[in-house]
């Protein structure tokens, strides 16, 4: 391939591009009417058919959800086992010094900040719902791949928080760094707007923009809503049970729970108006405190030896049994369909689903980090903390069980959290804690999803207008209100069915991104100066060796032919390489940083892999 002319100015070559970032691009960030009128229509139609007839559609999902599982449980699996290596690849290989933002562009958010606000997007109400409770479940009813062990007995323990870590963990987490940074990629270092159909833009073109991208954009929208509100109906329905269990009044009647969540949505309505900086930061931050002191609380007041034992033959029986559970298929045993279908691919299918709620957000929250930085964050940070977590709650709830029976008799999973703490010291007042904790969790996983589907709404601008916020906040009020008063928890249980249901395309789309992102970085600018690196060094240490044995050095000419040099392998004047960054619109010199040795990770030595 012919390299750029010779006469070529230096400061608009692909290599030296400096990145872009999308408030730079004079992007018209109005209001979407035909994405944002598709998805009310077809939210407006599942609230009506939930209040009217909520066994009719907590049957019809459940007939879709087993036909999904049942014939795309093999895809399921497979996608999550290569999200996972591909973000690997990603985090660690030759692309990890890539920035998620400009060459020299500093992280938004502080270290502990972005960690904090990780959890926002909905997974902290999961935590404190499913800590206690799911490795209780395989504790006493063990998964195939441990069915050899005795039920209740201690290497059930090991093998349930394996399980729900290996459910909850790093391949959950690889779904979202996908998504999360591929949109920051795209948005902060390409210019693109931050929408699920802008990751398809390397594929498809300028086609992502027309009815192709309205329609992903769409039902990103309805999943993220439906999503969220499914969240917010297991969180109401968790502080309502700890507000009986706590005061003592009896039953909540639907009077209360919507007086619940009317108190919590104004909450959130203000947090996320507040925007990304003020509230969720300041609400993530003080939760990070909250949770933290309640695990740390049952840690120290529980079998704190017995912890510290389980916790270190769970890691080690993770690592090694990994690649095990990976492979566990509903073929793979005879009573191995059922579990696959109520836990390993409904999960699958439900991080997949929630793609692009979560993901939209943890990019929104990740610019300026580096691929090996996100990486590492997004998915060994997280998984760390669910290890701790599972542990502690799960492991303590697991010994209480197995030492007295006390919490298989609880009256339902809403009940498990309570009855594990209402046996350790201070059970009321850290009853009160949890609900303070589920609480603000309640409140930054409506915020943060009425940011997202608001921005969504608004072709991807990053500070949505606040009317359009505040509409979808209503909007999940009112799904979890009507739903829960309406038809409870049957309603609610539809309702998430519903959603993993719509995980089938999305499943496609994820396909997609892979390739799209690859394809990116492929011909990343500090991709290109690589390369062009490694090229000038090979070439020039064989020169040196060959012309003047040991006594040479290495410098920088101009070759003879415009085939001989550095660059020869790059056609540098494809417009494919440069059409992304418009210098007119971009506030930085377009030749990067100063001092290119400063550029982080480059060049590396010739032979350094």
């Amino acid at each position: 391939m012919a390299s750029r002319k010779n006469n070529a100015k230096p400061t608009d070559h692909p290599a030296l591009l400096p990145g872009l970032g999308v408030e730079r691009t004079r992007s018209n960030f109005g209001t979407n009417w035909g994405v944002f009128a598709f998805a009310a229509v077809l939210v407006a139609g599942v609230i009506a058919w939930g209040a009217a007839a909520p066994e009719s559609l907590a049957a019809a999902s459940s007939a879709g959800l087993a036909w999904v599982s049942g014939s795309f449980g093999w895809m399921f699996g497979l996608l999550t086992a290569a999200v996972f290596g591909f973000m690997m690849w990603l985090g660690f290989g030759r692309y990890r010094n890539i920035r998620l933002g400009q060459d020299n562009e500093k992280p938004e958010f502080s270290a502990v900040s972005w960690v904090a606000m990780l959890f926002s997007a909905g997974v902290g109400i999961g935590l404190l719902f499913y800590g206690p409770y799911e490795p209780m479940t395989y504790f006493l009813d063990l998964p195939p791949a441990y069915e050899n062990l005795d039920p209740g007995s201690n290497p059930a323990m090991h093998a349930a928080i394996v399980q729900t870590l290996f459910h909850w963990g790093p391949m959950a987490w690889a779904y979202y760094a996908l998504v999360g940074g591929a949109v920051a990629y795209g948005a902060y270092r390409k210019g693109r707007t931050p929408l699920i159909s802008s990751l398809l833009e390397p594929i498809f073109g300028e086609r992502t923009k027309g009815w192709l991208g309205a329609v992903v954009d769409s039902f990103a929208i309805i999943v993220t809503l439906f999503g969220v509100a499914v969240s917010l109906g297991i969180g109401a329905l968790q502080i309502g049970r700890g507000v009986e269990i706590v005061t003592g009044v009896g039953p909540l009647g639907n009077g209360a729970i919507i007086g619940i969540i009317a108190v919590l949505s104004i909450a959130f309505i203000v947090s996320a108006v507040s925007g990304v900086k003020r509230g969720i930061r300041a609400l993530s931050n003080i939760n990070m405190v909250v949770a933290g002191l309640l695990g740390i609380f049952v840690f120290v007041v529980g079998p704190t030896a017995f912890l510290l034992n389980l916790f270190q033959g769970t890691l080690m029986t993770f690592v090694g049994d990994a690649f095990r559970l990976m492979a566990q298929t509903a073929a793979s045993a005879p009573d191995a369909q059922p579990f696959m279908d109520s836990w390993t691919t409904y999960y699958w299918a439900w991080w997949v689903s929630w793609t692009p709620f979560v993901g939209l957000f943890i990019a929104r929250i990740s610019r300026g980090r580096t691929l090996r930085e996100f990486v590492t964050t997004v998915i060994v940070t997280p998984s760390v903390v669910c290890l701790v977590w599972f542990t502690i709650l799960g492991g303590t709830s697991m010994w209480m069980e197995q030492a007295t029976g006390a919490l298989s008799s609880a009256e339902s999973p809403q009940d498990m959290l309570f009855a594990m703490l209402h046996q350790l010291p201070a059970g009321t007042f850290t009853s009160i804690v949890a609900m303070v904790s589920i609480v603000i969790f309640f409140v930054t996983s409506a915020d943060s999803g009425s940011l997202v589907m608001a921005s969504l709404s608004q072709r991807g601008n990053p500070t949505p207008s606040t009317w359009v916020t505040i509409v979808w906040g209503i909007a999940l009020a009112a799904i979890a209100g009507v739903l829960l008063v309406g038809g409870g928890s049957v309603a609610l249980n539809g309702l998430q069915s519903l959603v993993i249901i719509t995980a089938l395309p999305f499943a496609l789309v994820v396909m997609l991104v892979m390739v799209a992102w690859a394809k990116d970085l492929a011909r990343d600018p500090l991709t290109l100066r690589r390369r062009y690196a490694r090229e000038a060094i090979v070439q020039g240490v064989r020169t040196g060796i060959e012309d003047y044995g040991d006594d040479f050095v290495v410098g920088v000419v101009r070759t003879e032919g415009a085939d001989k040099g550095a660059g020869a392998w790059l056609d540098s004047e494809d417009p494919a390489l440069t059409e992304w960054y418009r210098p007119e619109q971009a506030e930085v010199p377009t030749n990067g940083s100063a001092d290119p040795a400063a550029e982080a990770g480059e060049p590396e030595p010739v032979g350094s892999r």
